[in-house]
């Protein structure tokens, strides 16, 4: 998976401000919308400007001056969103509130669709004079390569076992669990997880 600063901070539909890593950048994209209501009600990827955006606030980093992205890249990003989508609820067993099922059925095309857009030339790194890594100015499809290649990782790599949805019967944000102990139930110990020990302890205090 792709190494790099982690989390993002995303805002609930009741205006919380939130920090929440998925832990890998493949299940970043998928904070930005995706098939069903609910990820067209929080879509965030309307122009390639928007896409060019995302990149910097991903755990890529990516300067959006150095990256030409067109309409033609955002509208693979959403293929490619709505595929990882699917084969993530694949994994986790759970999805979103949709009145299409299908909208989360993993299918062959999903498959197909992450291993054609991997098969893409991917971003290129280089070593700055300050000892840093900066990305090459890159296309759209070298970003999105990027993207998939780190999907492909997770889903065959040592931790496919351990792709998740959030605990609490109201989120459905996807991470991965990379922690040593291999316990994470959260999406953010500062929203779901403090949520979850402020019902607990008001069920404690009731029965007391």
């Amino acid at each position: 998976m792709t190494d790099g600063a982690s989390g993002l901070t995303l805002v609930s539909l009741s205006g919380t401000r939130f920090r929440f890593d998925p832990g890998a950048l493949c299940l970043e994209l998928l904070t930005t919308g995706g098939p069903g209501p609910l990820g067209r009600r929080y879509e965030a990827l309307h122009r390639p400007d928007d896409l060019a955006a995302w990149l910097e606030l991903s755990r890529l980093g990516l300067d959006p001056a150095r990256v030409r992205v067109d309409a033609d890249d955002l509208a693979t990003t959403r293929r490619l969103r709505d595929a990882l989508w699917r084969l993530a609820c694949a994994r986790t067993g759970g999805r979103p509130p949709t009145d299409d099922p299908a909208d989360f059925e993993a299918t062959p095309a999903d498959l197909a669709t992450l291993n054609e857009i991997a098969a893409g030339e991917p971003l290129a790194p280089e070593l700055t004079v300050e000892g840093t890594r900066r990305w090459l100015p890159a296309r759209g499809g070298q970003v999105l390569a990027t993207v998939a290649r780190d999907a492909v990782d997770l889903f065959s790599g040592p931790h496919a076992d351990r792709i998740r949805e959030c605990g609490a019967h109201n989120c459905h944000l996807v991470f991965v669990d990379t922690s040593r102990p291999g316990q994470r139930r959260w999406c953010s110990m500062d929203r779901c997880g403090n949520r979850h020990k402020v019902r607990a302890l008001r069920a404690r205090r009731a029965t007391d």
